[in-house]
């Protein structure tokens, strides 16, 4: 568990970076009605989360210099001994005090009243400018109420600056307390890919690998960074497929995309592998060419390199091996420059990843690729998806290969936080075997 001191320690940044005269607002996630009267299981706003480390909904962060009750503020609702019978502990306005490292914790009933005190004298309103349509107006009104209030003309500020921009260059550079939470994401998420190669063979289902998935998760008390895709022969050339409930065919290859919240920072690792355990020709050699465009993307993960260059290093390795494969006709230069690849390779080699699976941060500022720098984490997943209904050889039809892995961008060269399920064919092989 990351501790409450550097949660208190990123407020300090983002207020320091947001200079004398601002006032940052972050509200929490709110509770969503799945239907009925049944709830999503309920997730923490990770910039909310980023900043306070606190996990209840409907709260809302407040950062300003020279405040009278402090800098570090927090609403949230009051322990309700109530709601508690029901819904478990909860903080309160006490314990968010004590244990978070608080100025002055408030009752969010209390926040009408509060907030134009607060706002009173400032520059300017940071806060998630669009995110939410409600919360934009919530803002208004209480910078409004600051005009307003007592009949005289207050001191309100005239200038609204989207807080989202500063921190999520923050939360671009990972601490050594978020790469240790991002290391053990990976490696609950490996545990439960190796145990997926281990049982799948032909006659189960792409649903008996989730189950495995989801049992190996919840006995290391994680739980899916996102929708697992397990996608048995063709469905694994469908990018988002999440049915996963088609029966898995002797012969076929298996795509698993699969990852790990632990901390509520995230790990995003695919493995694609024969059904029954052993490659085919056909399968051995589509795979070798990821598998190289995969090594080539890592080389390529070192700090002072531009964000696109693993991109550009795998689409090389991959054009030229779909031609050397004849799944293309067309010289290297031609397939480059008109991006014939893209036919069978559609999208990037990689994201930044964190708290969100596709975490936050700029890929390019002003026309021109983000440097990789030491902190920063990023998935590396080349993958080729022959469609069965592409112009092709009979044997290349319907195969679907993704590998990717997290890596962690450092001074020592690239560090792959996935590293311990394999990815070689005769690893892959022997692990399968038992």
């Amino acid at each position: 568990m990351i501790k409450p001191q550097e949660f208190r320690k990123r407020r300090q940044q983002l207020l320091k970076t947001l200079g004398d005269g601002a006032i940052a607002i972050v509200p929490s996630a709110r509770e969503k009605v799945r239907n009925g009267d049944v709830h999503y299981p309920f997730r923490q706003d990770s910039d909310f989360w980023y900043l306070s480390g606190f996990s209840e909904p409907d709260a809302i962060l407040v950062l300003c210099h020279g405040c009278e009750v402090g800098e570090h503020i927090l609403f949230c609702r009051e322990a309700d001994p109530a709601k508690m019978i029901w819904d478990g502990p909860m903080l309160g306005t006490a314990g968010a005090r004590e244990k978070l490292l608080f100025d002055a914790v408030y009752d969010i009933k209390a926040i009408d009243n509060i907030m134009p005190t607060l706002l009173k004298g400032r520059e300017r309103i940071c806060y998630p400018v669009g995110k939410d349509q409600a919360f934009d107006l919530k803002v208004l009104d209480w910078n409004k109420a600051v005009e307003t209030r007592k009949g005289e003309k207050s001191q309100a500020p005239e200038k609204f600056t989207n807080v989202l921009h500063h921190l999520h260059d923050m939360r671009l550079y990972k601490s050594r307390e978020e790469i240790r939470c991002m290391k053990k994401s990976a490696e609950i998420a490996v545990k439960a890919h190796q145990r997926m190669m281990q049982v799948v063979a032909p006659g189960k289902n792409e649903s008996d690998l989730l189950a495995e998935y989801l049992h190996t998760l919840a006995s290391h008390q994680s739980q899916p960074s996102y929708t697992p895709i397990i996608g048995g022969g063709a469905n694994g050339c469908i990018l988002h497929y999440v049915q996963n409930n088609q029966p898995l065919q002797d012969g076929d290859l298996v795509l698993v995309d699969a990852g790990a919240e632990y901390d509520l920072y995230a790990s995003d690792i695919t493995r694609t592998y024969p059904v029954n355990g052993v490659f085919t020709s056909a399968q051995r050699d589509l795979y070798e060419l990821v598998l190289t465009a995969h090594a080539a993307a890592v080389e390529h993960v070192q700090v002072g390199n531009q964000w696109n260059h693993p991109h550009e290093a795998a689409v090389r390795v991959i054009a030229q091996g779909l031609i050397d494969l004849g799944l293309l006709q067309a010289p290297l230069e031609q397939v480059l420059e008109e991006e014939l690849y893209t036919e069978f390779f559609m999208h990037k080699t990689g994201h930044w990843l964190g708290l969100d699976v596709h975490d936050c941060g700029d890929y390019q500022v002003d026309g021109l690729w983000v440097e990789l720098e030491a902190g920063m984490v990023l998935t590396i997943e080349p993958g080729i998806y022959v469609s069965p209904q592409a112009p092709v050889q009979a044997h290349w039809k319907g195969m679907g290969i993704r590998i990717e892995d997290d890596v962690l961008v450092s001074r020592k060269g690239p560090q792959i936080l996935s590293d311990k399920i394999p990815r070689d064919i005769d690893a892959i092989e022997t692990l399968m075997r038992g």
